[in-house]
């Protein structure tokens, strides 16, 4: 598959370097150091391109910039082909950190659909950067949960496939209107990592039973 990827900082490459490995061709676009950018796509075998070019290029586009900058980078992506799928990895994040900019009466998935009418917008938040770029993506050996939120079965199917090339987890969430509890959700351990010093090795799991071993409703 190829990915074109907006957002050449610890995210964007960490799941670049991830998908090449799996044999997905990447191309990285984006950044205030194009001359860097070049130096590191030429040590991941990727391309470099801008976001026009990167969003031409891709079967999936993933968006990882900081929130202050999505519309700009978005802006960037010209008459782009439709039918592309864009794998949303921001998450509305204050500058310092504090809480979020946008929600929950709506999100920053949401938003991102607004910008990108172009775009079939998947909201997946992946794990931190940091384990992005370590040997293992697993805490302990168990994969970190991510909820994916879109309003197309076929493309969420899609990042479901590439969150578990990431080696984490993906859980299938259902519509994009639910980014706007799985941005806060993202938001907690941003705080546990950091506020808290938990560190970045952190994720969440969903435990689900058999609904048939539950009690009904009114017992």
């Amino acid at each position: 598959m190829r990915i074109g990827i907006i957002g050449a900082g610890n995210v964007g490459i960490g799941i670049a370097k991830r998908l090449i490995a799996k044999g997905h061709c990447a191309m990285l676009s984006f950044s205030l150091d194009m001359q860097r950018l070049s130096t590191t796509a030429a040590s991941l075998r990727a391309r470099v391109g801008t976001v026009s070019e990167a969003v031409e290029f891709g079967d999936v586009i993933v968006l990882a910039v900081p929130w202050s900058v999505v519309d700009e980078a978005l802006s960037q992506a010209g008459s782009a082909p439709p039918q592309r799928i864009l794998w949303d990895c921001t998450n509305a994040l204050k500058p310092d950190l504090s809480g979020l900019a946008i929600g929950t009466d709506t999100s920053g998935g949401e938003e991102v659909a607004r910008l990108a009418p172009w775009a079939t917008v998947v909201k997946a938040i992946p794990p931190f950067a940091q384990m992005l770029h370590s040997s293992s993506m697993r805490i302990g050996d168990q994969r970190t949960d991510v909820f994916v939120c879109g309003d197309d079965d076929p493309a969420r199917a899609v990042v479901c496939r590439l969150v578990r090339e990431i080696d984490a987890q993906p859980v299938d969430a259902g519509p994009l209107s639910l980014a706007r509890y799985a941005e806060p959700a993202a938001m907690l351990l941003v705080q546990l990592a950091y506020s808290r010093h938990w560190g970045p090795r952190i994720g969440m799991s969903v435990l689900r039973g058999d609904p048939a071993e539950g009690p009904r409703h009114g017992v």
